[in-house]
C-alpha cells in the first residue's frame, strides 16, 4: 500500500550531473518516497531555503550511478507531486551547439527536440485513461522568467535567454555527422540527454518546470579537441555558479504561479480523453 509522506514542500529541485546536493538547506530530512512507479533516483532530501520548504533530488543519484536512460523518470516526477510540490527546477548539464553559447554559460531553454529511442516510459498514461498533453510550449513561461531575473543577480554569469535543447538517447555521445545534423538541420542550440521524458512526466503531473542548462564544452560539430579534465573543470566551475543562483530562484518563487504566463497547473484539462 502507498503511504503519503507528512512531509510537505513547496518546490522539487532536480539536481543534474555535479549538483548532488544544496548547501544552505536548513532543517534538513532525508526521506524515501514510495511510488507505483518504483523507487526514486535516491532519498529525497528535505529542507528550507530562503523561507521556502524545499525537496532535493539527484537525478543520477549520489555518486552519480544511474545512467541517463535508466533513470526512473517517472518514481522521480510522482515522488515531488506526491510531497506536495508545485514547483520543479531542474538543473543539467549540456554541450553547446552554437559558437556563441560558451563552455560555462547557462541557459533557459524554451524549446525542445526529442531524439531518444523509445526506450524510456514516457507517460503515465498507459491505459484505461488516455491523456494527449499539449507540449507547444513545453516549459514553465513564469519560472522561465523568475531563473532570468535571479541570473541578473548573480556576478559572473552568463545566461542565455532561450535555446532549443536536443535531447538524445546516450550514454553515448553524438557522432561528429549526427553532432552537425542536430546543429546544421535541426537547429538545435544545445545537446543533452535527461530532458525527456521529465519535463513530459512534469508537465502531465500539471507541475511548473523549468530547467536550467549548463554548458561543460561544445559538442563534436565543432572539432575542438576537449579532455576529460577540461570538462570536469568547467563542470565544478557550473556547479559553484549554479550553488549560488539556486538560493536567488528559490527565492523569488511565489507561492502560486501568475496565470497570465502558465497554463501547467491546468495542463490536462483539455488533455484527457
Amino acid at each position: 500500500m502507498l503511504v503519503k509522506p507528512k512531509e510537505r514542500v513547496d518546490i522539487g529541485v532536480i539536481g543534474g550531473s555535479g549538483l548532488y546536493g544544496i548547501e544552505e538547506l536548513e532543517n534538513i530530512k532525508e526521506i524515501k518516497v514510495y511510488t507505483p512507479y518504483g523507487e526514486p533516483s535516491d532519498k529525497l532530501i528535505i529542507g528550507e531555503l530562503r523561507g521556502k520548504n524545499i525537496a532535493f533530488l539527484p537525478r543520477h543519484g549520489r555518486g552519480h550511478r544511474i545512467p541517463p536512460h535508466r533513470v526512473n523518470y517517472r518514481a522521480n516526477i510522482w515522488a515531488l507531486k506526491t510531497l506536495g510540490a508545485r514547483w520543479i527546477l531542474s538543473f543539467s548539464a549540456v554541450g553547446s551547439l552554437r559558437e556563441d553559447y560558451k563552455p560555462g554559460d547557462f541557459v533557459v531553454p524554451d524549446q525542445f527536440i526529442d531524439m531518444t529511442k523509445g526506450i524510456r516510459p514516457m507517460t503515465f498514461f498507459e491505459g484505461g485513461c488516455v491523456a494527449h498533453v499539449s507540449m507547444a510550449d513545453p516549459f514553465c513561461e513564469h519560472l522561465r522568467r523568475i531563473i532570468i531575473e535571479a541570473a541578473s543577480r548573480v556576478p559572473g554569469l552568463t545566461l542565455h535567454e532561450k535555446g532549443t535543447y536536443i535531447c538524445i538517447e546516450g550514454p553515448r555521445f553524438s557522432t561528429r555527422a549526427e553532432s552537425n545534423i542536430w546543429k546544421n538541420v535541426f537547429h538545435a542550440d544545445i545537446i543533452g540527454m535527461t530532458l525527456v521524458p521529465e519535463v513530459v512526466l512534469a508537465c502531465e503531473a500539471e507541475l511548473c518546470y523549468a530547467t536550467v542548462a549548463m554548458i561543460t564544452d561544445y559538442d563534436v560539430w565543432a572539432e575542438k579537441p576537449v579532455t576529460a579534465e577540461e570538462v570536469l573543470k568547467v563542470m565544478r566551475e557550473n556547479t559553484e555558479k549554479a550553488k549560488r543562483l539556486l538560493p536567488e530562484i528559490i527565492e523569488r518563487i511565489p507561492d502560486k504561479p501568475d496565470e497570465r504566463y502558465c497554463s501547467c497547473c491546468r495542463a490536462l484539462e483539455n488533455a484527457v480523453i
